[in-house]
């Protein structure tokens, strides 16, 4: 039965293609956020035919919104495509995806790496962080009613919200913006962001991120995308619970705090980390939205409590860093 779904969804993605004009002629790369390893510089991206960035204004028409929003989905990928950063190359796959492993930078802090299409002219630049050698502890937060109001705990109120608004309406709540702050230390401890929102969505988080001063990180989203070889991707657990393995890797001489909220599974994601990683978690921190943390949540709060491993919950962040002693 999956198979003949993954059939059907691939043969309803070539019409949709030819009907929107996704022909995968042009080239261009949408960049993402890089990070760093202790021996590497990894820069990542997307190659498409073309972007359409949309510019939202005050008061735009809800249709427009959704127009918008609609469109982040409409991307025309190419695949097999060299993509180069100096002597270094990578092929974009199925999706456009690419990864290229360069030296890591000795200078800290924020870097614009020139990447090029073989082929074409066009430069692109990919930005990439580099934690500072001061730095105490690395933060590893959740995006989805953690940082922005979304209501992902309720699907029909995730739909609304997130098709409905647009880069200035989305609310960034007060509170995160204050509390990554103050755990960023002016740029001393690097912040990185998990999500499953799909990868159409790294420019659109970015923009609301710059408009609400939210520490900026680099982004670890999801690939909801249909190829020969992919139909479902992993599940939300899977792909948050594999980022954070990835980002403790390349950061291993830090400890981390995990943010995240009650809404969703982020406990249980948490929960898992903390046994895979022994002595790494400094501490969790959990916002609680809608209703509360229900029964199965509270009793996986209970068992990170029982590791050791410090617990913050709330309705909202507001002075609980310096309460919890993270910052």
């Amino acid at each position: 039965m999956k198979r003949i779904l993954h059939l059907a969804a691939l043969k309803l993605e070539t019409l949709i293609d030819r009907w929107f004009g996704r022909t995968g002629k042009g080239r261009v790369i949408d960049p993402y956020i890089g990070y760093a390893t202790p021996e590497s510089l990894v820069i990542r991206g997307r190659v498409l035919s073309k972007i359409a960035r949309n510019k939202p204004a005050d008061g735009q028409r809800l249709m427009t919104n959704i127009r918008q929003m609609l469109s982040l989905f409409l991307t025309d990928e190419v695949a097999d495509v060299t993509v180069r950063a100096g002597e270094t190359s990578a092929t974009s796959d199925d999706e456009g995806y690419f990864s290229l492993t360069l030296p890591r930078l000795q200078a800290s802090g924020w870097h614009e790496v020139a990447v090029s299409i073989e082929g074409f002219e066009d430069l692109a630049t990919c930005p990439a962080l580099v934690p500072r050698e001061d730095a105490r502890f690395l933060v590893i937060s959740d995006i989805d009613d953690t940082m922005i109001e979304t209501g992902a705990y309720v699907l029909w109120k995730n739909l609304w919200t997130s098709l409905t608004g647009n880069a200035l309406t989305r609310r960034v709540f007060a509170d995160a913006v204050s509390m990554m702050t103050r755990l960023s230390d002016e740029g001393r401890n690097p912040v990185f962001y998990v999500s499953s929102s799909p990868w159409n969505f790294h420019y659109f988080l970015e923009q609301i991120f710059t408009h609400a001063a939210l520490v900026r990180g680099p982004m670890f989203l999801r690939d909801l995308g249909i190829s020969e070889s992919q139909f479902v991707t992993g599940t939300h657990g899977d792909h948050k619970g594999s980022s954070i393995d990835t980002i403790l890797a390349a950061n291993p001489t830090l400890p981390a705090i995990l943010i995240g909220d009650t809404g969703q599974h982020d406990a249980q994601v948490y929960l898992d980390a903390i046994a895979r990683h022994a002595g790494r978690i400094h501490a969790v921190v959990l916002r609680e939205p809608g209703p509360g943390p229900n029964a199965e949540v509270q009793g996986t709060m209970m068992q990170i409590e029982a590791t050791g491993t410090r617990l913050y919950h709330a309705p909202d962040f507001k002075g609980m860093e310096p309460e919890a002693g993270l910052s």
